[in-house]
């Protein structure tokens, strides 16, 4: 068994954008996917349901129909058309090229359901924050493999279109897109809050 010193590995893990054409293998992606069931989630219903993408025809297909909703959302920004046109062909460029996309989607059949809406959003608050621990476990595990990634929320602004594009049923509620590949560039480290900027003690 490799052991890994848990600190380093949070702290070395980077985004990544930018890709080299290796190939990803299969049972890499199977290690990373058995980490992320592994994280805790409410009433451990495990409400998350994950889809592989590494055909190149099913990445564009993906890319352009997201594109296209974002385009829409830009014009409605009032964004300008070259601004537009750079900005979406940079989205569909990212998704393509990246070696494999793993959209991570939330379903809230395993969880609890309440007459009233402050629970039931609760309830789904509760799902999201399990889908959370999942990528959190996946992208700390494809760090271990020699990979690296990027965490994309872009899903959540054209589910219907990702649903759509990918023939999904209409409870599982596309949450992120992660990239995965061999990294093709090495970013600075982040700048960090100090603990004792975000902590409030009470003894």
């Amino acid at each position: 068994m490799i052991m890994y010193d848990i600190k380093e590995v949070i702290r070395s893990r980077r985004s990544i954008r930018k890709y080299r054409e290796d190939i990803v293998s299969d049972e890499q992606i199977f290690r990373i996917l058995d980490a992320g069931i592994w994280a805790p989630s409410a009433h451990n219903a495990q409400p998350w349901q994950f889809c592989v993408i590494s055909s190149p025809a099913m990445k564009q297909r993906l890319a352009k129909a997201m594109g296209a909703k974002y385009r829409q959302d830009l014009i409605i920004d009032g964004e300008d058309a070259d601004t537009i046109e750079t900005l979406v062909s940079t989205s569909i460029e990212r998704f393509t090229k990246a070696p494999v996309l793993l959209l991570v989607c939330l379903t809230m059949k395993g969880m609890d359901s309440y007459p009233d809406k402050k629970r039931q959003d609760a309830e789904s608050i509760m799902g999201i924050q399990s889908v959370a621990a999942a990528i959190q476990n996946i992208l700390l595990t494809i760090h271990t493999e020699g990979l690296s990634a990027c965490w994309f929320c872009a899903p959540l602004f054209c589910q219907k279109e990702v649903q759509k594009t990918l023939g999904l049923s209409k409870d599982l509620l596309p949450q992120a897109l992660i990239t995965i590949g061999v990294p093709d560039e090495a970013p600075e480290v982040p700048k960090r809050f100090q603990v004792k900027d975000v902590v409030t003690f009470y003894q």
